[in-house]
């Protein structure tokens, strides 16, 4: 019970900060993008009405400006505090973490959730073309597990073979590619949809380096506490 404690504890206040750090930032450079890109689908689904095309399902979405801030940032939140319980429970196996090690793990866990996906499913903007969700969310599933035990594989086992074996199963996913439109592309314009991917990479970069070094830290403190 101490253990869970301290592990909730610790994803909570890091996760939180974490996520509220994200949010923010979301706010500041991914939202504008994403409200940019609504105007072109607008208008793509409004000239597909015109010509009498049918089976056009309203989905709600937040109102711009308060609301949607607020949802993000909510969401920011309790993505943060999840993946802190992840990056926590992990630290319960080593023992001990450093500051610097936590914003290794950090960073292994960007590569794992965001880095690895995105070589095949890169971030969508709205009205983006898409394959079929369930063969994407398969093949993401898929490819952050094979890239987290890879990753563990990669630091932790001695053996130079077993590190070739976590190179491989890194790289595996990548090699049978991932599930692909019939014609990619979207409603944006192109130099939208790259500045919308690098800029959803980045700052989740920055957020993982942050849920990192607090949850390290936070786990170190509570345990000296307790």
């Amino acid at each position: 019970m101490k253990m869970f404690n301290k592990i909730f504890l610790t994803a909570l206040l890091a996760g939180g900060i974490a996520g509220l750090f994200l949010g923010v930032v979301q706010n500041l450079t991914v939202v504008p993008m994403l409200l940019e890109a609504e105007t072109y689908e607008a208008t793509g689904g409004h000239h597909a009405a015109e010509t009498g095309a049918e089976g056009i399902v309203e989905v709600w979405s937040p109102e711009d400006g308060g609301e949607r801030t607020f949802y993000t940032v909510l969401n920011s939140v309790l993505v943060g505090i999840g993946f802190g319980l992840l990056l926590t429970a992990c630290y319960t196996f080593r023992q001990t973490v450093s500051l610097r090690s936590g914003i290794w793990w950090g960073l292994a866990g960007f590569a794992a959730f965001h880095l690895a996906p995105a070589l095949g499913l890169p971030p969508e903007l709205p009205g983006d073309t898409a394959a079929e969700v369930g063969a994407r969310q398969v093949w993401w599933v898929l490819t952050v597990l094979a890239t987290a035990i890879g990753l563990w594989i990669i630091v932790f086992q001695p053996a130079r073979y077993l590190k070739l074996a976590g190179v491989a199963l890194i790289v595996l996913p990548q090699l049978f590619g991932a599930p692909q439109p019939e014609v990619h592309g979207g409603l944006a314009p192109d130099d939208l949809r790259s500045t919308f991917i690098l800029t959803s990479l980045i700052s989740n970069a920055i957020f993982w380096t942050v849920l990192g070094l607090l949850s390290a830290y936070f786990f170190n403190r509570i345990g000296e506490q307790g």
